[in-house]
């Protein structure tokens, strides 16, 4: 995803600087994943929600200011957005071995990955050098990020909005074969959607109450048949509708798209999603010893980004 900035990320960035921040980060996610594993999932969300409105800038970590009014409270965040709190203990560990080094979008980018590993997927290298942003915007993430109503052209503009193509957008959806999901997201799905298998529709409305205000919190698995494994379940529980969400389930049966090529798309390994995960850094921003409180640069200025 691509932010105002010209210059080029690297794998080897915290090599002399902090060369343990990585298995740093690795140890806090692991363990926060074995204690929960709904949190290899909200970790992924979490990034995601960051890289999508202003490109991987750690911006979806800053709490509101006199300033500006941050992501959290925006829609698609407030009152689900999870994981804060790993990355918090993550930046203390790493700030423990190399102090004001290593950004939090950084390692924000690190914990998605080790994530997705720890919860059976693949290990992917992860471009670093990002820099944190300093401000945020809750009206940029309510604009940006697609809600779980949309359908097949919403979701594509959405996507090509960020430079992503439809094949990125069917692979990096495929991390909804994790995680979990509020009732209030797909309610209308279930109760009046057509294109849902008949069986799992009613399976679900034993659970979840058709009147609004009823239960909305409520959590139900994206992907029924194996909820914390990272793999193909996700893109076969589409074949059979039976996917959770409106936004899902379009993948597969939406618009003009042709039937043959959603079924190449739909094929796509789970290590396809790292080949379309695109790395941001913000234009103005900074690298933080706490994600609240901007510090000084202590690493190379980075200015640009890949498309």
């Amino acid at each position: 995803m691509a932010s105002a900035a010209s210059g080029q990320l690297s794998s080897t960035f915290y090599d002399t600087s902090c060369p343990d921040a990585l298995s740093t980060i690795r140890s806090v996610v692991t363990a926060a994943v074995r204690s929960e594993p709904r949190m290899g999932a909200s970790l992924v969300r979490l990034h995601f929600h960051d890289c999508f409105v202003d490109g991987c800038d750690g911006s979806v970590l800053l709490a509101d200011t006199g300033s500006f009014v941050g992501e959290q409270g925006a829609a698609p965040n407030a009152g689900s957005i999870r994981g804060m709190n790993v990355i918090d203990n993550a930046k203390a560990q790493v700030e423990g071995v190399c102090k004001q080094t290593v950004s939090c979008a950084d390692i924000l980018a690190v914990a998605a990955r080790d994530s997705v590993f720890a919860l059976g997927g693949p290990f992917w290298t992860v471009p670093l050098g990002r820099r944190d942003s300093t401000t945020a915007s809750k009206t940029n993430a309510e604009n940006d990020q697609p809600p779980p109503s949309s359908d097949l052209q919403g979701l594509s503009d959405k996507f090509s909005n960020k430079g992503l193509s439809v094949t990125d957008m069917v692979a990096l959806s495929g991390a909804h074969t994790i995680g979990q999901s509020q009732c209030k997201n797909f309610r209308d799905r279930i109760y009046n959607d057509s294109n849902i298998d008949t069986a799992f529709a009613t399976s679900l409305k034993a659970n979840f109450p058709q009147a609004t205000g009823s239960g909305d919190s409520t959590l139900a698995p994206l992907d029924r048949t194996s909820p914390n494994a990272f793999d193909n379940a996700y893109y076969s529980n589409l074949l059979t509708q039976k996917g959770l969400l409106h936004s899902d389930q379009v993948l597969f049966n939406g618009g003009g798209t042709d039937k043959r090529q959603h079924r190449q798309e739909l094929r796509v390994k789970p290590g396809g999603v790292r080949e379309r995960l695109r790395h941001g850094h913000g234009e103005h921003g900074q690298h933080r010893a706490e994600d609240g409180d901007a510090e000084p640069d202590q690493a190379q200025l980075l200015q640009g980004m890949e498309d």
